[in-house]
């Protein structure tokens, strides 16, 4: 009777048939430290952002009475941003995590179903624009409410934001779905752990020209928050500026205390704040999905420039996970830059300035 090793020699390795040879190889295969990383990573983000933004939305929820009624429209577009924040950061993170439960844990190379990876990159798809158009029409919002206050007030109510905020909606879902009728695909995307439209390699004229559309309808909302935020900026700034003017002249003759109590009362103002908090949004949004959309843009004209190697499909996953980020640091804008917080930071300033004074 032959031993199983006997048999092995029987047959050389050519002849093997290519599925007993790759069961042999893949189930002793080892865990790299790079899945543990990135399983870690994931579960971590996961609860961390989605702590955040419960945290955040408690806030807002607490200051919704406290709106005077010009402010409500830039509070729904708030709530409505970090419920999208929120329901993206859960949905994508669990469609992560479990791809990367079944890379670190089965025995055998991987790969999701169709069903699964086109769900992954239409919330991938969708997840990424309505956040960035909701940060565009929040910028819109501000810059009329303070170059242009009569207008906003009589023009901007809160029923034309929620059709605002349900036309961006079926924008970013119409765009997300179209693979799902066929025009253009979803496919699986470097390490195994997410689905996107394909960026490099061979592509159809529609995924072509939906990748374009991403990125182009990505970097126009962030153009568009830029220019609004200097425009609103710089207006803030100046009328601040004659008013602090008007303030030092009528309360010169006052004590010190008094003019550092309205400096601060100006400071800490709730026109100053939605600004501060704004700013900081479009910084994040910025910094987090800049890279992935100019990446993505630059490579529709320039596949013939781009090495055959996995550099590109490890700076894709770098770009991908830095846009996640967006999810996990938007709430931390409304938790930290607060009235509340400024007035305590100015406060203190101004005791340590009096203290080091020379009496």
């Amino acid at each position: 009777m032959k031993t199983p090793a006997m048999l092995m020699t029987a047959f050389p390795a050519s002849s093997v048939p290519f599925k007993l040879h790759f069961n042999i190889n893949t189930t002793e295969r080892p865990h790299t430290p790079t899945q543990a990383f990135g399983f870690g990573m994931t579960c971590f983000t996961l609860i961390f952002g989605a702590v955040s933004n419960l945290v955040a939305l408690g806030i807002l929820a607490r200051l919704k009475h406290s709106r005077r009624q010009s402010k409500v429209s830039f509070w729904l577009l708030t709530v409505v941003l970090l419920l999208t924040d929120l329901g993206g950061h859960v949905i994508l993170g669990a469609f992560a995590l479990y791809m990367h439960i079944c890379l670190y844990f089965k025995k055998q190379v991987w790969e999701p179903s169709k069903r699964l990876c086109d769900i992954f990159g239409a919330s991938m798809v969708f997840f990424g624009l309505y956040p960035l158009f909701l940060g565009g029409a929040m910028a819109v919002e501000r810059c009329v409410a303070i170059t242009k206050p009569f207008i906003h007030d009589s023009k901007i109510s809160l029923s034309r934001v929620r059709r605002v905020v349900a036309l961006l909606f079926f924008i970013a879902l119409i765009m997300a779905v179209l693979p799902l009728c066929a025009v253009g695909t979803y496919t699986t995307q470097n390490s195994g752990t997410w689905c996107f439209l394909p960026v490099h390699g061979p592509q159809s004229t529609a995924d072509s020209i939906l990748v374009l559309a991403f990125s182009c309808l990505g970097l126009t909302a962030l153009i568009l928050s830029l220019l609004c935020n200097i425009l609103s900026g710089l207006a803030l700034l100046q009328a601040r500026m004659r008013t602090q003017s008007v303030i030092t002249r009528s309360v010169g003759f006052l004590p010190r205390r008094t003019s550092s109590t309205s400096t601060s009362s100006l400071f800490c103002s709730l026109d100053v704040e939605m600004m501060a908090q704004l700013a900081a949004i479009t910084v994040i949004f910025c910094i987090c999905w800049s890279p992935f959309l100019i990446y993505i843009f630059w490579t529709q004209f320039h596949q013939s420039l781009i090495p055959a190697t996995h550099e590109k499909d490890d700076f894709a996953l770098l770009s991908v996970r830095m846009a996640s980020w967006n999810q996990i640091l938007d709430p931390w804008v409304y938790i930290l830059l607060r009235r509340v917080v400024f007035y305590r930071v100015f406060s203190s300033f101004n005791t340590q300035r009096t203290a080091a004074a020379p009496k």
